[in-house]
């Protein structure tokens, strides 16, 4: 008897770690995305404070490596690391020179992701640019695409919308006929995040989808621009902070805010550059990166912002890889101090790209470019990511609010492989295999 009272206790807490906390959650991004955006009033993100007040909130959250977007997106939705889903930077290394296609289609994505569970779970969903998104099994889906050497995205999106109709009805309903500037990020303009928040609004009270992604960029362009403060980057801030208000208040009128969990997070941090390291300058200088395009070269660094992964044209040419990096330690003192060596061990443990011989990542207030021919090292302004996540300017931020979050929670330190887990206990989803896991003090008891 008291055997089958133990496994009766053992089953009851296996099904209430997948018992349902919340009818709805409403995933946001805000690329670029800084803890100090909460915790410091002059940012003025008034509505995020409410949340943070109100809800959980991270002092700091790890991302994945390389900290660039499309792969801490899929990280966020899969609970997983990059060796894992294979979305190793946001655009795949191509040998013969990059063509400017991203991550665009989801069939890139090796793992199953919470648009998964939520279709397998009968339930539905929604999304607005959320990365690495078209195809995906998302009922209502506005994905992040453009076409190649444009920045008017709008040529593409009534090719790819969930359903084709989308695009004409959330313009006809949410944001009015969007002009080539209403869907960009141009002449220190904001309105792209508030069209994104007011086609999220239309989606949730229109649809009242039990999740719900939307990715704010605008915050992480200015950034790029001006670095981690200017009046822009702060702009910025605010109109994505106006944009959660949009939200909430669509919450509100779908009659669904009471039943709702709210997670707002981000891909990465920022550092200030002045700097340009262009590692693939000193290949071609010693032969070893002659003419892409024809195949002549032996290796090549994929640059992904404050970060280079080197590509070996035979993987198994160790020789290469070896002279590669006896090329760097030799460098003069004041080059070497611009960059640091991730060798394959420490990408292994990080789960970065399983086909780069090793990486380098930036130092000291720099970056790493893709050029091949020119000045080794060149000026450099505003900011970038993509530096291994081993340091506090990089961490980007975690607040959540609503139906099954505990108030008052404080998470010291969390990573971007922990939101998929959390999201799918909220919804009472199945989500198996995942490298992180839900932060246990997040969770109302």
């Amino acid at each position: 008897m008291k055997q089958l009272t133990g496994i009766a206790l053992l089953l009851m807490m296996a099904l209430s770690s997948f018992a349902q906390k919340a009818s709805h959650v409403v995933l946001i991004t805000i690329d670029g995305f800084r803890p100090e955006f909460y915790t410091d009033p002059s940012w003025g993100m008034v509505n995020l404070r409410m949340m943070k007040d109100s809800g959980a909130y991270a002092d700091g959250v790890n991302s994945v490596f390389p900290t660039v977007t499309y792969p801490n997106h899929t990280s966020l939705i899969t609970g997983v690391t990059p060796a894992k889903h294979g979305i190793y930077y946001n655009a795949p290394f191509e040998p013969n020179g990059a063509t400017g296609v991203w991550y665009f289609y989801y069939d890139s994505i090796k793992v199953p992701t919470l648009f998964d569970a939520v279709h397998k779970a009968g339930k539905k969903s929604a999304n607005v640019i959320w990365p690495v998104s078209v195809g995906a099994p998302i009922d209502y889906n506005v994905p992040d695409i453009w076409t190649v050497g444009s920045k008017d995205r709008r040529a593409v999106m009534g090719t790819v919308t969930n359903p084709l109709s989308l695009w004409k009805e959330v313009q006809t309903h949410a944001t009015g006929e969007l002009g080539e500037k209403d869907f960009a990020m141009e002449d220190g303009e904001l309105i792209m995040d508030e069209n994104v928040a007011r086609m999220s609004a239309y989606l949730i009270t229109a649809y009242k989808p039990a999740f719900t992604t939307l990715h704010l960029a605008c915050t992480d362009h200015y950034e790029h621009e001006q670095g981690r403060d200017g009046l822009l980057v702060r702009k910025a801030v605010a109109g994505a902070d106006r944009a959660l208000g949009t939200i909430i208040e669509a919450l509100k009128r779908a009659g669904i805010y009471e039943n709702t969990a709210v997670i707002v997070t981000g891909d990465h941090g920022f550092v200030n550059i002045s700097r340009s390291f262009c590692p693939n300058v000193l290949l071609t200088q010693n032969g070893l990166l002659n003419n892409i395009k024809t195949g002549d070269w032996k290796a090549q660094f994929h640059s992904s912002g404050g970060s280079a992964f080197l590509h070996l044209k035979d993987a198994k040419d160790t020789k290469t890889a070896q002279k590669v990096q006896a090329l760097l330690k030799a460098l003069p003192a004041a080059q070497q101090q611009l960059f640091r060596i991730i060798d394959r061990q420490q990408l292994n443990t990080v789960g970065a790209d399983p086909h780069a011989a090793f990486a380098i990542t930036a130092t000291d207030g720099a970056t790493i470019g893709g050029a091949v021919t020119g000045e080794l090292v060149r000026a450099a302004k505003g900011g970038t990511h993509g530096y291994f996540p081993d340091f506090r300017e990089i961490q980007t931020g975690f607040v959540a609010y609503g139906a099954g979050i505990q108030t008052g929670a404080h998470v010291k330190e969390m990573s971007v492989t922990d939101v998929a887990p959390l999201v799918a206990r909220l919804l009472g989803l199945s989500l198996e295999n995942t490298d992180g896991k839900a932060p246990e003090s997040v969770l109302a008891k």
